[in-house]
């Protein structure tokens, strides 16, 4: 659901993204460079003999069937790259958390001075406000 517009999308930027998307749908069915280059210079004629209507009632009429063609003409497998959404490396950065920077040596923090300096403070300063907020903590709750 991440696709999901959140505005109105100009008829220049939806004729961009069919152009783009029907590339790649190229790219999934002709993998031979050759083939697919010869293809994508055929589409991109496409392109540019409408390029220049000015009637938007006909320019709409155009992206709509382009549109149908390429939902006709999509590939049953097509690439997904391995960073974009279903590539078999989506979302698998991992980001250390903060508490990762409590374990350095202080030979690598003294590579820092002011970011750590800075970090201490933040760390008291976040202490002083949930104790302010929530109050200290019993004795007895903590794990020694």
């Amino acid at each position: 659901m991440n696709n999901i517009p959140n505005g109105i999308i100009s008829h220049t930027r939806r004729v961009q993204s069919l152009y783009k998307r029907a590339l790649r749908n190229c790219e999934a069915w002709y993998d031979r460079r050759e083939i697919y280059r010869y293809r994508a210079v055929q589409l991109r004629a496409r392109f540019e003999e409408n390029r220049n209507v000015t009637d938007m009632a006909k320019a709409v009429k155009l992206l709509a069937a382009g549109e149908q063609e390429l939902f006709n003409t999509q590939h049953y497998q097509p690439i997904k790259l391995a960073n974009s959404p279903g590539g078999c490396a989506y979302e698998r950065e991992v980001e250390a958390p903060d508490w990762v920077l409590d374990y350095w040596h202080p030979l690598e923090k003294a590579q820092y001075p002011e970011y750590f300096a800075q970090r201490e403070q933040r760390k008291k300063e976040f202490v002083a406000w949930w104790e302010q907020q929530y109050g200290k903590p019993d004795p007895k709750d903590l794990h020694h």
